[in-house]
């Protein structure tokens, strides 16, 4: 129940309802108007549950989505209270007349009892890419990171050898030899109903990672199914009269000649205030034009940034279509935090990454984008450090060479190259598309 998790799904529903399937979508009140207004105008049914109140009292009242928690350190809370909608969703399962499969969100690890009980397949969906999961799982495996005393250390795995990476490409019970506790516990209750389940849905393309994606379905079970990039199966928006501010703006820019670097960095990331000014200082210094697409609490800044950046930079504080935004024809840069998604939109769009992970696996997929794929370029923090203060000085220096730089014309090309791949999987006969059939027959039963 969070956005990156929820938006590939929906664009998965909108294959599977083109391939004749029909789908049903459990949601929540809360999370309900969103997901109803991305499948207007489809023959998706939803079914609303009822979030469970008053069950930890860290927990906010009507907060039903990790977007809206107040900081990521109530997430456990908050997949334990989830855990107790599960006698309704049993209920409204039975009642449906027929269920040839589920697939869930793998952070509801209980809905393999569910599935279990009434004898349905269940696919599980994380929205991670296959190189994630792939060094994840070899790095818990052979801990190879057990001796090391700084985060900073770099070391290798056996299996990938040519990956380097230190404690710091890892949030926790991963970057810990020996872990425990409730997140751990948690994580391993996830894990354990990933493996007793059917399969994976991956929102990623053979092409993209085939050492990896060869790896988890040779090494790992179940199997994964790699049929994206799922925003590619999003229709084409119909503009409104009244075009978004942020639109209108990029057009400005076009029309002008001038391009522009898209600033963001999801819904979840947790940025001091002290980070903030930094990144105002590099993004004014550099002299780029930017969209800046802003989750802060901050009404404004407070030492006249947006007034020193007017006619060159635009900030924006709400929600936004990323996908819209990243196709503008202005647009050739992202500065991201590298959520997967947000690395699909980008290949999708032809636009070079400024890779800066913030949290969970984002760490990982920077590494992809910027060593793998070579689709980007890499902040970092203070000493080479992947974690921690980046300085303004890196940041400017970071959006020069993506923009104005000789490394910047090699992402640039690359991205395309990957981009043209990304699509040509997803059209009909595509590796992507015959995986979505081969999976709907395999497991459903249907062809």
């Amino acid at each position: 129940m969070s956005k990156g998790h929820t938006i590939p799904i929906l664009h998965l529903v909108r294959l599977l309802l083109r391939r004749n399937i029909a789908v049903t979508i459990f949601t929540t009140n809360a999370n309900s108007p969103f997901i109803r207004q991305s499948l207007a105008g489809t023959e998706a049914s939803i079914v609303n549950l009822s979030f469970p109140e008053n069950v930890d009292p860290q927990l906010p009242p009507g907060v039903e989505s990790t977007d809206t928690l107040p900081s990521m350190s109530l997430f456990i809370p908050f997949v334990n209270a989830a855990k107790l909608m599960q006698s309704e969703f049993d209920r409204v399962l039975e009642s449906l007349p027929s269920v040839s499969c589920m697939i869930s969100d793998g952070f509801l690890p209980w809905t393999l009892q569910s599935a279990l009980k009434l004898g349905i397949p269940r696919l599980v969906s994380y929205g991670m890419s296959n190189y994630a999961m792939a060094v994840s799982r070899v790095v818990s495996r052979e801990r190879p990171h057990a001796d090391l005393n700084s985060d900073d250390e770099p070391f290798t795995i056996e299996t990938f050898p040519w990956i380097k990476l230190t404690k710091n490409d890892f949030e926790y019970p991963f970057n810990d030899p020996n872990p425990k506790g409730p997140h751990f516990d948690f994580i391993l209750e996830a894990v354990m109903a990933t493996a007793n389940s059917k399969g994976i849905i991956v929102n990623s393309f053979y092409e993209l990672e085939p050492k990896y994606l060869d790896y988890l379905n040779r090494d790992a079970a179940p199997k994964a199914w790699c049929v994206g990039p799922l925003c590619l199966a999003e229709p084409p928006k119909v503009q409104p009269l009244q075009k978004p501010i942020w639109v209108q703006w990029l057009d400005e820019m076009l029309a002008k000649g001038r391009s522009v670097l898209y600033v963001a960095f999801g819904s979840q990331a947790e940025i001091t205030r002290e980070q903030l000014q930094e990144i105002e200082v590099g993004l004014e210094h550099s002299e780029a034009n930017f969209l800046w697409v802003i989750r802060s609490k901050r009404k404004e800044f407070e030492d006249g940034f947006e007034e020193r950046v007017r006619g060159r930079g635009l900030v924006v504080r709400e929600w936004v279509d990323q996908m819209e935004i990243l196709s503008h024809e202005s647009v050739n840069g992202f500065m991201s935090h590298c959520g997967w998604n947000s690395v699909m939109e980008s290949i999708c769009a032809d636009v070079p990454i400024l890779a800066w992970p913030m949290m969970a696996e984002q760490h990982l997929n920077a590494r992809m984008v910027v060593e793998e794929l070579g689709i980007g370029v890499r902040v970092l923090a203070k000493k080479g450090s992947v974690r921690g203060f980046v300085s303004a000085e890196c940041i400017e220096n970071k959006v020069r060479e993506l923009i104005e730089g000789e490394k910047g014309k090699e992402v640039r090309k690359k991205v395309k190259e990957v981009g043209e791949a990304a699509r040509m999987a997803m059209e009909e006969g595509g590796s992507s598309w015959r995986t979505l059939d081969l999976l709907i027959e395999e497991v459903c039963g249907k062809k």
